[in-house]
């Protein structure tokens, strides 16, 4: 891909919009709906990308942090300036909370903002939609270069925390949306920037709690060049393990809780793979795993520990619900093949984010309309990670999955995405806009 520079249109002096149906009439017009659509393409400027990204970057928006309500602020004032009507407003936490289908949560958060821009009045023809909150980078100093907020370019990659997932579909996202700021448009779209979809997807379920909705909807998660139109969803559980101490140099007359759990981990490995054994269409293999996140025990080494906690996820499958899910967890944790468990059963509780499974048919026009957009043979898959897809599913609007980066970087030491899949996805995302709403 080559990378070009931002130009517009000729036939529109500064800050006046280009009238596609009037020059119709006029006759004033690029010879053909695609002339326009590749003139309009070719006003995506990557040096504005890279000023955006890098301004996004320097955020550190972790989950719960002051940041996440400063980074709101930043997308506002940015959407204000290339001409969208944007809608700034405080979440009102416990009216969320109180909420029976609240998504839940596993950060504390005092304040949160929602932000939404749209480029005209109407229900919005395309919602595109992207969360600017992150998770933490873990050592700092471990990064190359030492600094996870500071945006490093190298071999044509962006590195910084965030930039796979997913600043880097949300300036995506923006430079499609300033591209087609000077086009008169016959149905609007809207932006929809979110913040706590790592733990959950309070922004998005606050944003349409506000009436804030659309006829279709592409989310900019990190999907590697393919179409998501389907996730697996997931629970935050957490385990109680039990174990009896004792002094280290007489552990066989205690009960070590390590050991307990090592025969848990193994029948929910049983239980993973149970699961996952005949996964269907689009899904590929191992779509909901079982993983371990966090383990925290003991407290001194010449002890056996009497206790140890454990938290992770559990991956929910399409058309089970949360009920069915935690019951098959909760059986195979009491079916654990240790002789003590059966004194001492392991306490199982489920805090933190809710993800449902969420789908659209593969035969819904508007994933032809995405593939259309990304012009070539974009495959079609579903991913084993939650995300805000289940959301506006549930609200009934259609909604995939399609943006720069890979999933297997995301979270991850190093963060990246390449240059050119930031800039391809600003393209389709124009072309889809366009598509949609002229």
């Amino acid at each position: 891909m080559v990378l070009r520079p931002g130009g517009r249109d000729v036939r529109a002096a500064p800050g006046e919009a280009y009238d596609f149906v009037t020059a119709v009439a006029t006759g004033d017009m690029p010879p053909c709906r695609e002339s326009l659509v590749d003139r309009t393409v070719a006003m995506i400027d990557v040096d504005l990308v890279r000023r955006d990204l890098a301004q996004l970057v320097s955020i550190p928006s972790t989950g719960g942090s002051e940041g996440e309500s400063l980074v709101q602020r930043w997308c506002a004032a940015t959407l204000t300036g290339i001409g969208l009507d944007v809608d700034l407003w405080p979440l009102d936490l416990d009216a969320l909370r109180a909420d029976p289908d609240h998504p839940g949560e596993e950060v504390e958060r005092t304040e949160a903002w929602g932000c939404v821009g749209t480029s005209g009045e109407g229900r919005p023809a395309l919602i595109l939609n992207g969360h600017v909150d992150v998770v933490p980078p873990g050592d700092t100093e471990a990064w190359t270069g030492g600094d996870p907020w500071h945006l490093r370019e190298t071999d044509g990659r962006w590195y910084g925390r965030g930039v796979a997932d997913m600043k880097g579909g949300v300036v995506a996202i923006i430079a499609a949306a300033r591209a087609v700021s000077g086009l008169h448009l016959r149905r609007p779209f809207a932006v929809h920037t979110v913040i706590g979809e790592e733990d959950g997807g309070l922004g998005t379920f606050a944003t349409l709690r506000r009436g804030h909705t659309g006829d279709a909807c592409v989310i900019a998660e990190p999907t590697d060049h393919a179409i998501v139109a389907a996730n697996g969803g997931s629970l935050t559980f957490r385990l109680e393990i039990p174990g009896v101490s004792t002094h280290g140099s007489m552990r066989s007359s205690g009960v070590s809780a390590v050991e307990v759990f090592i025969a848990v981990h193994a029948a929910l490995r049983e239980l993973e793979a149970r699961r996952n054994d005949s996964p269907p269409a689009p899904f590929g293999p191992l779509p909901w795993p079982i993983s371990v996140g966090i383990v925290h025990g003991g407290d001194w080494a010449s002890t056996v520990p009497d206790r140890l906690v454990v938290e992770g996820r559990h991956g929910v499958m399409p058309g089970e619900s949360f009920a069915e899910a935690e019951a098959a967890f909760e059986a195979a944790v009491a079916g654990a093949d240790h002789p003590f468990l059966r004194e001492q059963p392991a306490v199982v509780t489920w805090p933190g984010g809710r993800f449902a499974a969420g789908a659209l048919s593969p035969d819904h026009p508007f994933v032809a309309e995405v593939a259309d957009a990304v012009g070539t043979s974009a495959p079609m898959v579903g991913a084993p990670y939650g995300s805000d897809l289940r959301l506006y599913a549930g609200a009934g609007v259609p909604t995939v999955q399609y943006g720069p980066g890979d999933v297997r970087g995301a979270h991850a030491l190093d963060e990246n995405v390449a240059v050119d899949d930031v800039v391809e996805c600003a393209e389709v995302y124009t072309r889809l806009i366009l598509a949609r709403c002229t």
